[in-house]
């Protein structure tokens, strides 16, 4: 096979070319740990404001210095160049698209990014190249959308092209796992490209897994979210309960997780956050329909998770009637925007979602948060500045709500200067007050 084992030389000798198309969470890391490892790499975006800072050296990922950055582009040959130009995918050997796949605004899989992405590479792609999707999807995505853009001009997959799917799997912000030490899971769509796949990735990756189609490798992605999701919604329903039977769900989850065998701690909250948890397990359900199958367990998690910012609000409520306090008009102070602690990230923030129905019930809300300054989400018509938090300003308000738990903030300082506190995080855990609501 001279494509492959041309491509393979290549990524042996470290002469292959990589492009990124999508420099977020899931890309800027990639692109990092191929230049890490001697590799060029084009980033590409449609975000110019991305394109400027990254071509400065600059990172605007909290968790991603600025020096990592700038020690490849700045380098005589720089390793890395930032672009929006993608007719520079013909320059590539190896693309890996790592773009959004968000949902409809019916709950629907919005593919609109992929398809976009797969239809530049479809204009420049050459014989020899190998593309990776590592943007979570459905089953079937791979196959059934790129690849017939990929060989509608003849070309063939394994033979003239490479095409493979590799679930993402960036946790940012986590200190026991990088992109090098978690393993990569690689689907082909023939033993030839799994067998590309698998090249390329083992450069970057300390162990690649490989499985036996790239509909089995979407569908190991769905998986690891949606045990995530309904796991955390049978935690979250069990605080609902426990909060009505006076048990502290907290210290029954520290009990249970001292079983050595058979249980896995997950903890509740005020909702979920992030790209993946979310909206990933709507893609199986919306998939499965058309196999006439109905996903309960999904569809039952999704309602849990997405109903508890409304469990918060009235529990927030309540602790402030019980205080002789409307919660209309009230003051409230949400702390934490990001979706999870000590990071930047605010995608699917429920803290967006309390903020909402806290404003829409008639209270007067900030927030503050040590990671975000300023918050906004065009979607969701959503635009707020971060409040400074100090004792003058946090004793304005009545109700001090821990939204994202993170590690800067002084829970005994908070509880100490505010009138009230309700805690969706257990950050208050050891800190005896009165003030001290869980929800």
């Amino acid at each position: 096979m001279p494509q492959l084992s041309r491509l393979k030389r290549l990524i042996e000798n470290k002469k292959a070319r990589i492009g990124v198309i999508g420099l977020g969470y899931v890309g800027l890391p990639i692109v990092l740990r191929f230049c890490e490892e001697g590799f060029r790499v084009i980033g590409f975006d449609i975000d110019p404001g991305k394109i400027a800072l990254l071509n400065k050296g600059k990172s605007y990922i909290k968790h991603i210095p600025n020096s990592k950055v700038s020690s490849f582009i700045k380098k005589k040959v720089p390793s890395f160049i930032a672009t929006s130009e993608l007719s520079r995918l013909k320059e590539a050997d190896a693309i890996i698209i790592c773009v959004p796949t968000p949902l409809s605004g019916m709950r629907e899989p919005d593919l609109s990014y992929v398809e976009d992405a797969a239809k530049e590479i479809a204009k420049h792609l050459r014989p020899g190249t190998l593309i990776s999707l590592e943007s979570t999807t459905y089953p079937g995505t791979t196959e059934e959308i790129l690849l017939p853009l990929f060989t509608e001009k003849g070309l063939k997959a394994g033979t003239d092209f490479f095409l493979v799917f590799s679930p993402e799997r960036e946790d940012p912000g986590r200190k026991d796992f990088d992109t090098k030490t978690t393993p990569k899971i690689v689907g082909g769509i023939t033993k030839n490209c799994l067998e590309a796949g698998r090249a390329l990735y083992s450069r970057i990756v300390d162990r690649v897994i490989p499985v036996s189609s790239t509909k089995a490798a979407e569908m190991s992605k769905l998986l690891e979210n949606i045990y995530r999701s309904v796991n955390i919604a049978l935690v979250n329903e069990l605080k609902m309960l426990c909060d009505r039977m006076g048990i502290d769900i907290w210290e029954v989850i520290e009990a249970s997780k001292t079983k050595p065998f058979g249980f896995q701690a997950f903890y509740p909250g005020p909702g979920l956050g992030g790209h993946c948890i979310p909206i990933d397990p709507f893609y199986l359900t919306w998939k499965a329909r058309e196999y006439d199958f109905s996903t309960r367990f999904i569809e039952l998690s999704g309602e849990i998770n997405t109903n508890m910012p409304y469990y918060v609000a009235q529990k927030v409520m309540e602790a402030l009637n019980e205080r002789n306090k409307s919660l209309k008009g009230s003051k409230i102070l949400v702390l934490g925007i990001a979706y999870k602690k000590n990071v930047d990230d605010m995608r699917e923030s429920p803290s967006i979602e309390l903020i909402r129905i806290l404003k829409e019930k008639g209270a007067k809300v900030d927030y503050n948060d040590p990671f975000i300054p300023v918050a906004v989400s065009k979607r969701k018509g959503f635009n707020m500045r971060s409040t400074p938090l100090n004792a003058r300003t946090i004793k304005r308000y009545d109700c001090a709500l821990i939204a994202t738990d993170h590690s800067s903030y002084d829970y005994k300082w908070i509880v100490d200067n505010s009138r009230l506190v309700v805690d969706t995080r257990n950050a208050t855990a050891g800190i005896n007050s009165r003030k001290i609501v869980k929800a």
